[in-house]
C-alpha cells in the first residue's frame, strides 16, 4: 500500500451493491462508542473476491484494529498452562537469516491445538506449492503460536448473529462484508510477540467458511509485513493468503477492477508506485526502460504472454498490469513473471543465504575452518545457489562451491593479517532487473593470519 491509488480506493457501493451494503448484518457483539467517545483506531484491509467469482479480491475497507468491543473471558488454569506456547515447525536456519512466518489459531480450545498444528502444516504446504515459494521454501522458517480460546469455531459462522469468545476475536461479516474475516490486531500482536521474529503473520481461524483479509500495513513495533487471515478448513483459503503476501512481501497491487462502478471508469493519475500496474503501454515501457518492459513478450506461467493488459489497480481503463489472469486478480492462478521477480525481491529482503557457522568476529589461524550453510533451492531445474570465495578481494575459484575453508588451504606467504570472505549469489533466470538481481547475494568474511 501507500500508492496514491491503494490509498485512497475504499469498497465501492456498487461492487457488493448498495442494498446488501445497507442490509448487511452488523456482527454480533459490536457496539458503537458513547457519544463524545473518541473513534477507535481503524486499520484498512482488503476484502476477498467472492468464493465462486473470479476476483482474488473486491477492494479495501477500514475496519476496528481492536475488532469487536468485547469483553474477554478468563482461562482456567489449565487453559492458561497451554496458552501461548511457541513452536518451531519448519527449522531452516536462525531467525537472522531467514524469513520468519508465525501462524497463529483462533477458535481453537486446549483440546484443539493439535488440529491447529496440522491445520498450520496444512497451509504452509499450500502456500509453498505455488512459484516462487517452492522454489524458495528453505529461506523460510514456520513458527507457530498456540492461542488458546474459550470455544470452538469463530464469530460469523454460520450466520452472523453466531458469536463465539475466542482468543484473537476472529469474526465473519466484518463491515457487514460475510465473506470478510477480522479480528482483534492488538490481540494478534500479543501472540506474534511470543515468537523470536516475525516477518509475515497467518492467522488461521477453526472455520470451513471461505473469508480471509489483508492487513498489509508493516507493523511499526513487531517489524512484520501483514497480516493474512484465513478459514483454515476451507479449500480456496490458502490461495487467500498467498494473494495478500503478493502485497505484503512483493509490494504488488491489485490486478482486479470494477466493471460499472462510478470512480473507477478510467484512471488518469501519476505513475503508481507498484511494479505490476502502470499507466504506460508495452510500447511505452519499452521506450522509457520501465516497469516490466524486460518481461514483455515472454511467457507467463499465468497463462498467455506478458503484454500491458488494459484494467488494474481497481480501474477499468488507464492503467495496464502485465497479464490477463495472474493470482494478484484471480485466484488459483500462478504468479505472473513480473510478479514472480517482485516475490524474490521481497524473500531476499528478509533472508540472508549465508550463514556463518564459524564466528565472523575472531581471528583465524591456519588449522581453523571458515565454516558457512547455505540453503539449498528446490525448483524443477535442480539450480542452485552460486558460492564464490575470495582472498583480499580476489577470487579463489578452486574453491567454488564449497561451504568451507581452512585457512591452510589458503598458502598465505606473509605474517599480515588477511581478509578471507564469501559470497552467494542466487543467479535466477527470473529476475531481469540489475537492481533486483544485485540485492540477490549475501557476503560473509573473516580476518585470517599464518
Amino acid at each position: 500500500m501507500g500508492s496514491p491509488i491503494r490509498s485512497t480506493v475504499r469498497l465501492a457501493v456498487a461492487v457488493l451493491g448498495a442494498s446488501a451494503l445497507l442490509l448487511a448484518a452488523v456482527p454480533a457483539g459490536a457496539a458503537a462508542p458513547p457519544p463524545g467517545a473518541p473513534a477507535p483506531h481503524a486499520v484498512e484491509v482488503e476484502v476477498p473476491g467472492p468464493e465462486q467469482g473470479g476476483d482474488a479480491g473486491s477492494g479495501h475497507v477500514r475496519v476496528p484494529a481492536a475488532g469487536h468491543d468485547k469483553a474477554p473471558t478468563g482461562l482456567s488454569a489449565a487453559e492458561r498452562d497451554a496458552d501461548g506456547e511457541v513452536t518451531k515447525a519448519v527449522d531452516n536456519g536462525p531467525s537472522a537469516d531467514r524469513l520468519d512466518v508465525v501462524v497463529i489459531g483462533d477458535g481453537y480450545t486446549a483440546a484443539e491445538l493439535g488440529k491447529f498444528h496440522d491445520d498450520a502444516r496444512q497451509k504452509w504446504a499450500e502456500v509453498t506449492s505455488v512459484e516462487p515459494y517452492a522454489t524458495y521454501r528453505n529461506l523460510f522458517n514456520v513458527w507457530t503460536v498456540d492461542a488458546v480460546s474459550r470455544e470452538s469455531g469463530v464469530s460469523g459462522d454460520p450466520d452472523a448473529a453466531t458469536t463465539r469468545d475466542t482468543a484473537l476475536g476472529s469474526y465473519f461479516w466484518c463491515d457487514g462484508i460475510e465473506r470478510l474475516l477480522c479480528v482483534d490486531q492488538p490481540k494478534v500482536d500479543a501472540y506474534v510477540a511470543k515468537a523470536p521474529a516475525a516477518d509475515l503473520v497467518i492467522v488461521l481461524s477453526n472455520s470451513a467458511k471461505y473469508g480471509g483479509a489483508g492487513y498489509n500495513e508493516p507493523s511499526p513495533s513487531l517489524g512484520y509485513e501483514g497480516i493474512s487471515t484465513a478459514s483454515a478448513g476451507n479449500p480456496k483459503s490458502g490461495q487467500v493468503a498467498v494473494h495478500e503476501t503478493g502485497h505484503s512481501l512483493g509490494k504488488l497491487a491489485d490486478e482486479y477492477f470494477y466493471p460499472g462502478t462510478p470512480g473507477y471508469e478510467q484512471y488518469t493519475g501519476p505513475e503508481p508506485a507498484e511494479s505490476n500496474i502502470s499507466t504506460l503501454t508495452a510500447g511505452g515501457m519499452r521506450d522509457a526502460r520501465s516497469k516490466w518492459y524486460r518481461w514483455v513478450g515472454e511467457q507467463s506461467p499465468d497463462g498467455g504472454t506478458v503484454g500491458a493488459y488494459d484494467g488494474g489497480g481497481y480501474y477499468v481503463t488507464g492503467l495496464y498490469r502485465p497479464t490477463d489472469n495472474s493470482i494478484m486478480r484471480v485466484l488459483g492462478k500462478p504468479f505472473s513473471l513480473p510478479g514472480v521477480e517482485a516475490m524474490i525481491a521481497g524473500f531476499h529482503r528478509h533472508a540472508h543465504t549465508l550463514t556463518a557457522l564459524t564466528p565472523t568476529g575472531r581471528t583465524l589461524r591456519p588449522r581453523d575452518r571458515a565454516k558457512v550453510s547455505v540453503p539449498r533451492l528446490t525448483g524443477p531445474d535442480g539450480r542452485q545457489l552460486l558460492v564464490r570465495w575470495y582472498l583480499d578481494g580476489h577470487e579463489l575459484k578452486r574453491f567454488a562451491g564449497r561451504t568451507d575453508v581452512r585457512v591452510g588451504e589458503l598458502s598465505l606467504s606473509d605474517a599480515r593479517t588477511h581478509r578471507l570472505t564469501v559470497t552467494t549469489e542466487d543467479r535466477t533466470p527470473s529476475v531481469r532487473d540489475p537492481k533486483i538481481a544485485a540485492s540477490l547475494r549475501t557476503t560473509l568474511g573473516w580476518s585470517v593470519r599464518r
